[in-house]
Parts: C-alpha cells; sequence; structure tokens
C-alpha cells in the first residue's frame, strides 16, 4: 500500500482524510485506484493535479515508479510563471 498525503483542497472529497492509502506501483495506477476508492477525485484529476514522488514533481508521466515506501502528495496543480 502506498500513502498518499492530500493537499488541503483536496481532502474534503475524502471524507477530511489528509491521508490515504491505495494499491499502487506507477503514477497512472495512483490516480486510477484514488478515484476507484474516492470517485470525487475524478474531477479535480481530470482538470490537472500534480503528483510529487519522494520530493520530485512528476510532470505528466503515468509511469513513474512508486514503491510502498515512498513519500506521495497529491495536490492541485502547480503552474509556473
Amino acid at each position: 500500500m502506498v500513502e498518499v498525503n492530500l493537499w488541503s483542497g483536496l481532502r474534503s472529497l475524502t471524507g477530511g482524510r489528509q491521508v490515504v492509502e491505495v494499491e499502487a506501483s506507477d503514477t497512472g495506477e495512483l490516480l486510477r485506484e484514488l478515484v476507484r476508492a474516492y470517485p470525487a477525485l475524478q474531477g479535480p484529476i481530470d482538470a490537472g493535479v500534480s503528483v510529487a514522488v519522494d520530493g520530485r514533481i512528476i510532470a505528466g508521466s503515468l509511469n513513474e515508479p512508486i514503491h510502498p515506501d515512498s513519500e506521495v502528495y497529491l495536490m492541485q496543480r502547480l503552474r509556473g510563471g
């Protein structure tokens, strides 16, 4: 299982949970499993979210490996300027 830390704006969609757990081995599977477990996350995920794995923002890759001990954050998409 992977622990996913949620950005504060997403917590209301998971019953107020700050950390949720899903079974996933890469970023694509992580997003699919999050939606399966918490269907209300579908809208924000479709609109675009940022996934950080072990301190790195994963930009557009759904194949980035995730390990059970990885530190994972799901947040509203970060946009640079």
